[in-house]
């Protein structure tokens, strides 16, 4: 887990709030991951660096899409086996092997429920995929 992803929670309405400090979070009111009970979302990540920049490779891009989600998923108390399902957003579905390679590191014994879509473009024209995750923890 890179070391440059820092997570902050809070509690909002009785639930607990994963911020990754995104600029857009309070604009567009929302937390990079929610818990209530057991339940964890993570909503559509992106994989874009701290240096506010994207990796060329979609293989990459998917990989630190899926370092940000577990970043925040364990602050939340989860970890990666208490995923149930994944979300794959991705731009042009052709390279969908280098999403699976990436995906299939973390997930290979995981197993969790995966759905991969094409998309005509996501909000910021370098990212390549948005990922999204589910879980349950207990």
């Amino acid at each position: 887990m890179p070391s440059d992803i820092k997570i902050t929670v809070t509690n909002r309405h009785g639930r607990s709030c994963a911020s990754s400090g995104s600029k857009w979070e309070p604009k567009m009111g929302y937390s990079r991951a929610v818990r209530s009970g057991n339940f964890i979302a993570v909503t559509g990540t992106v994989g874009i660096g701290m240096d506010g920049k994207y990796s060329p490779s979609l293989e990459e891009q998917t990989r630190r899409s899926l370092q940000i989600i577990q970043a925040a998923l364990e602050a939340l108390g989860g970890q990666l086996h208490h995923i149930i399902r994944t979300r794959l957003f991705v731009t042009d579905v052709s390279k969908w092997e280098q999403v699976a390679k990436a995906h299939g590191e973390l997930f290979a014994d995981i197993r969790p429920a995966t759905t991969i879509v094409q998309v005509a473009k996501l909000i910021d024209t370098e990212a390549q995929i948005e990922i999204e995750a589910d879980a349950i923890v207990g």
